[in-house]
């Protein structure tokens, strides 16, 4: 829930409508977790992997909208896409549904973020998001289901793979171009 120019002051407040939308969307991984790496349930444990990632944007809609943006919403936001990101490329590699070696370019890279963010954090520096990670994140998180769903064989199934290896090509570009523009953002607030 990071905010744009024109968007209020940040709050210090916790319970909020947004703060709780990213709290069950995290709340909801060990459930689809479980249901992706039981073959029986894989295809639902995929649908609510999907519903998670695509609701990446309602909590700061919602934020911008009532006024609600809060300092814990802006970081409570971005770990919640990671770690349902995380988790949910591990279970559906571990299933075999998706690539390892995909799986891989997308964790290290989000690995290297959180060793630098908590550098940050400890030197009290804030980056704020950029547009570009925003559409690379919501690339990845289409291309991560799509996949998927494809490599299931589920209805649609070629439509799915071509849809989700576009979104794939495009979006780890553009993660790692954001990586890019995030550590000139990093040096800057270092120097």
């Amino acid at each position: 829930m990071n905010a744009t120019a024109g968007d209020p002051a940040p709050s210090s407040r916790v319970l909020t409508v947004p703060n709780l939308i990213s709290a069950v969307r995290i709340a909801l991984i060990p459930a689809f977790v479980a249901l992706i790496v039981d073959p029986d349930t894989t295809a639902t444990g995929l649908i609510l992997f999907g519903g998670v990632m695509a609701t990446d944007w309602v909590d700061g809609l919602v934020a911008r909208r009532t006024g609600q943006v809060s300092e814990l919403g802006k970081v409570l936001d971005p770990v919640a896409d990671r770690l349902a990101i995380a988790a949910g490329l591990v279970a559906l590699a571990v299933r075999g549904v998706f690539p390892w070696w995909a799986a891989t370019t997308i964790l290290i890279r989000d690995l290297a973020v959180l060793v630098v963010a908590i550098v940050l954090f400890r030197r009290d520096i804030r980056i704020e998001v950029r547009w570009i990670g925003k559409i690379a994140t919501f690339s990845l998180m289409t291309a991560i289901p799509f996949v998927s769903w494809g490599n299931l064989d589920l209805p649609l199934a070629a439509a799915a793979t071509v849809t989700g290896w576009a979104a794939y090509a495009a979006g780890i570009l553009e993660y790692y171009a954001a990586g890019i523009v995030y550590l000139r953002d990093v040096r800057r607030e270092l120097s």
